[in-house]
């Protein structure tokens, strides 16, 4: 059974992994080549300044990538189960209807997670030719929040597209939109380095949000 809720939430998200994952390499092959075009043209000590003095982020063209796609991402997932209240038929499954849902939950944010992984480890050993590793970890850092913004839209996204009422519904895209500005909020290079482990915290508390709404969808609330 746990195979083939596993297997249901594949087909329904496969073609969007795939599309993000293939994006999102070519994204960051074109970052780097915008980034040899200035060390060619403006010489590497002009540009390591900008860097290290005026708060230049060469790859802040990526700020919003991972909020969309996890708002996508959960469009994807779970629209299906809120048009014509198809999450109920998961609530017969012979399995724990939490575990059943949790399940598809974490295969989800799983299939995120594996694929901002990819992406971190290729901007980090690309960066790694061309900087030091103490700036490739401060632009790490500052990356951090960004990406987790996109679990943080993956997880409110969901909370919001299986809610059944739609008072709730409006109230949790207004709370949720006002949430993840945390995630962007103005700052310098690695400021964010030492609230980083409390917005992962923030972060995966957020993934069982959505349980309130299956339990309305339970009760039969509308």
């Amino acid at each position: 059974m746990w195979k083939f809720i596993v297997y249901k939430e594949w087909l329904k998200i496969r073609w969007f992994l795939i599309g993000y994952l293939i994006l999102g390499v070519l994204g960051i092959g074109y970052l780097f080549l915008g980034l040899k075009h200035s060390l060619a043209f403006e010489g590497s000590r002009n540009l390591w300044s900008k860097i290290l003095f005026l708060n230049l982020q060469f790859y802040s063209s990526v700020k919003y990538v991972p909020l969309v796609a996890g708002a996508l991402l959960a469009f994807m997932q779970y629209l299906p189960e809120a048009i014509n209240k198809r999450i109920k038929l998961t609530f017969h499954l012979p399995v724990g209807e939490n575990r059943a849902l949790m399940l598809m939950q974490g295969f989800g944010a799983g299939c995120l997670l594996f694929e901002m992984l990819i992406f971190f480890g290729l901007f980090t050993g690309i960066s790694l030719i061309y900087f030091p590793i103490q700036m490739v970890s401060d632009s790490v850092a500052t990356i951090l929040p960004w990406s987790l913004a996109g679990f943080a839209a993956y997880f409110i996204g969901s909370l919001v597209i299986l809610e059944p009422n739609s008072v709730f519904r409006f109230f949790y895209s207004l709370i949720g939109v006002f949430f993840l500005t945390i995630y962007f909020a103005p700052a310098d290079t690695a400021s964010y380095k030492t609230a980083n482990a409390s917005l992962i915290v923030l972060t995966a508390l957020l993934s069982s949000g959505f349980l309130f709404s299956a339990y309305r969808y339970r009760k039969g609330e509308v």
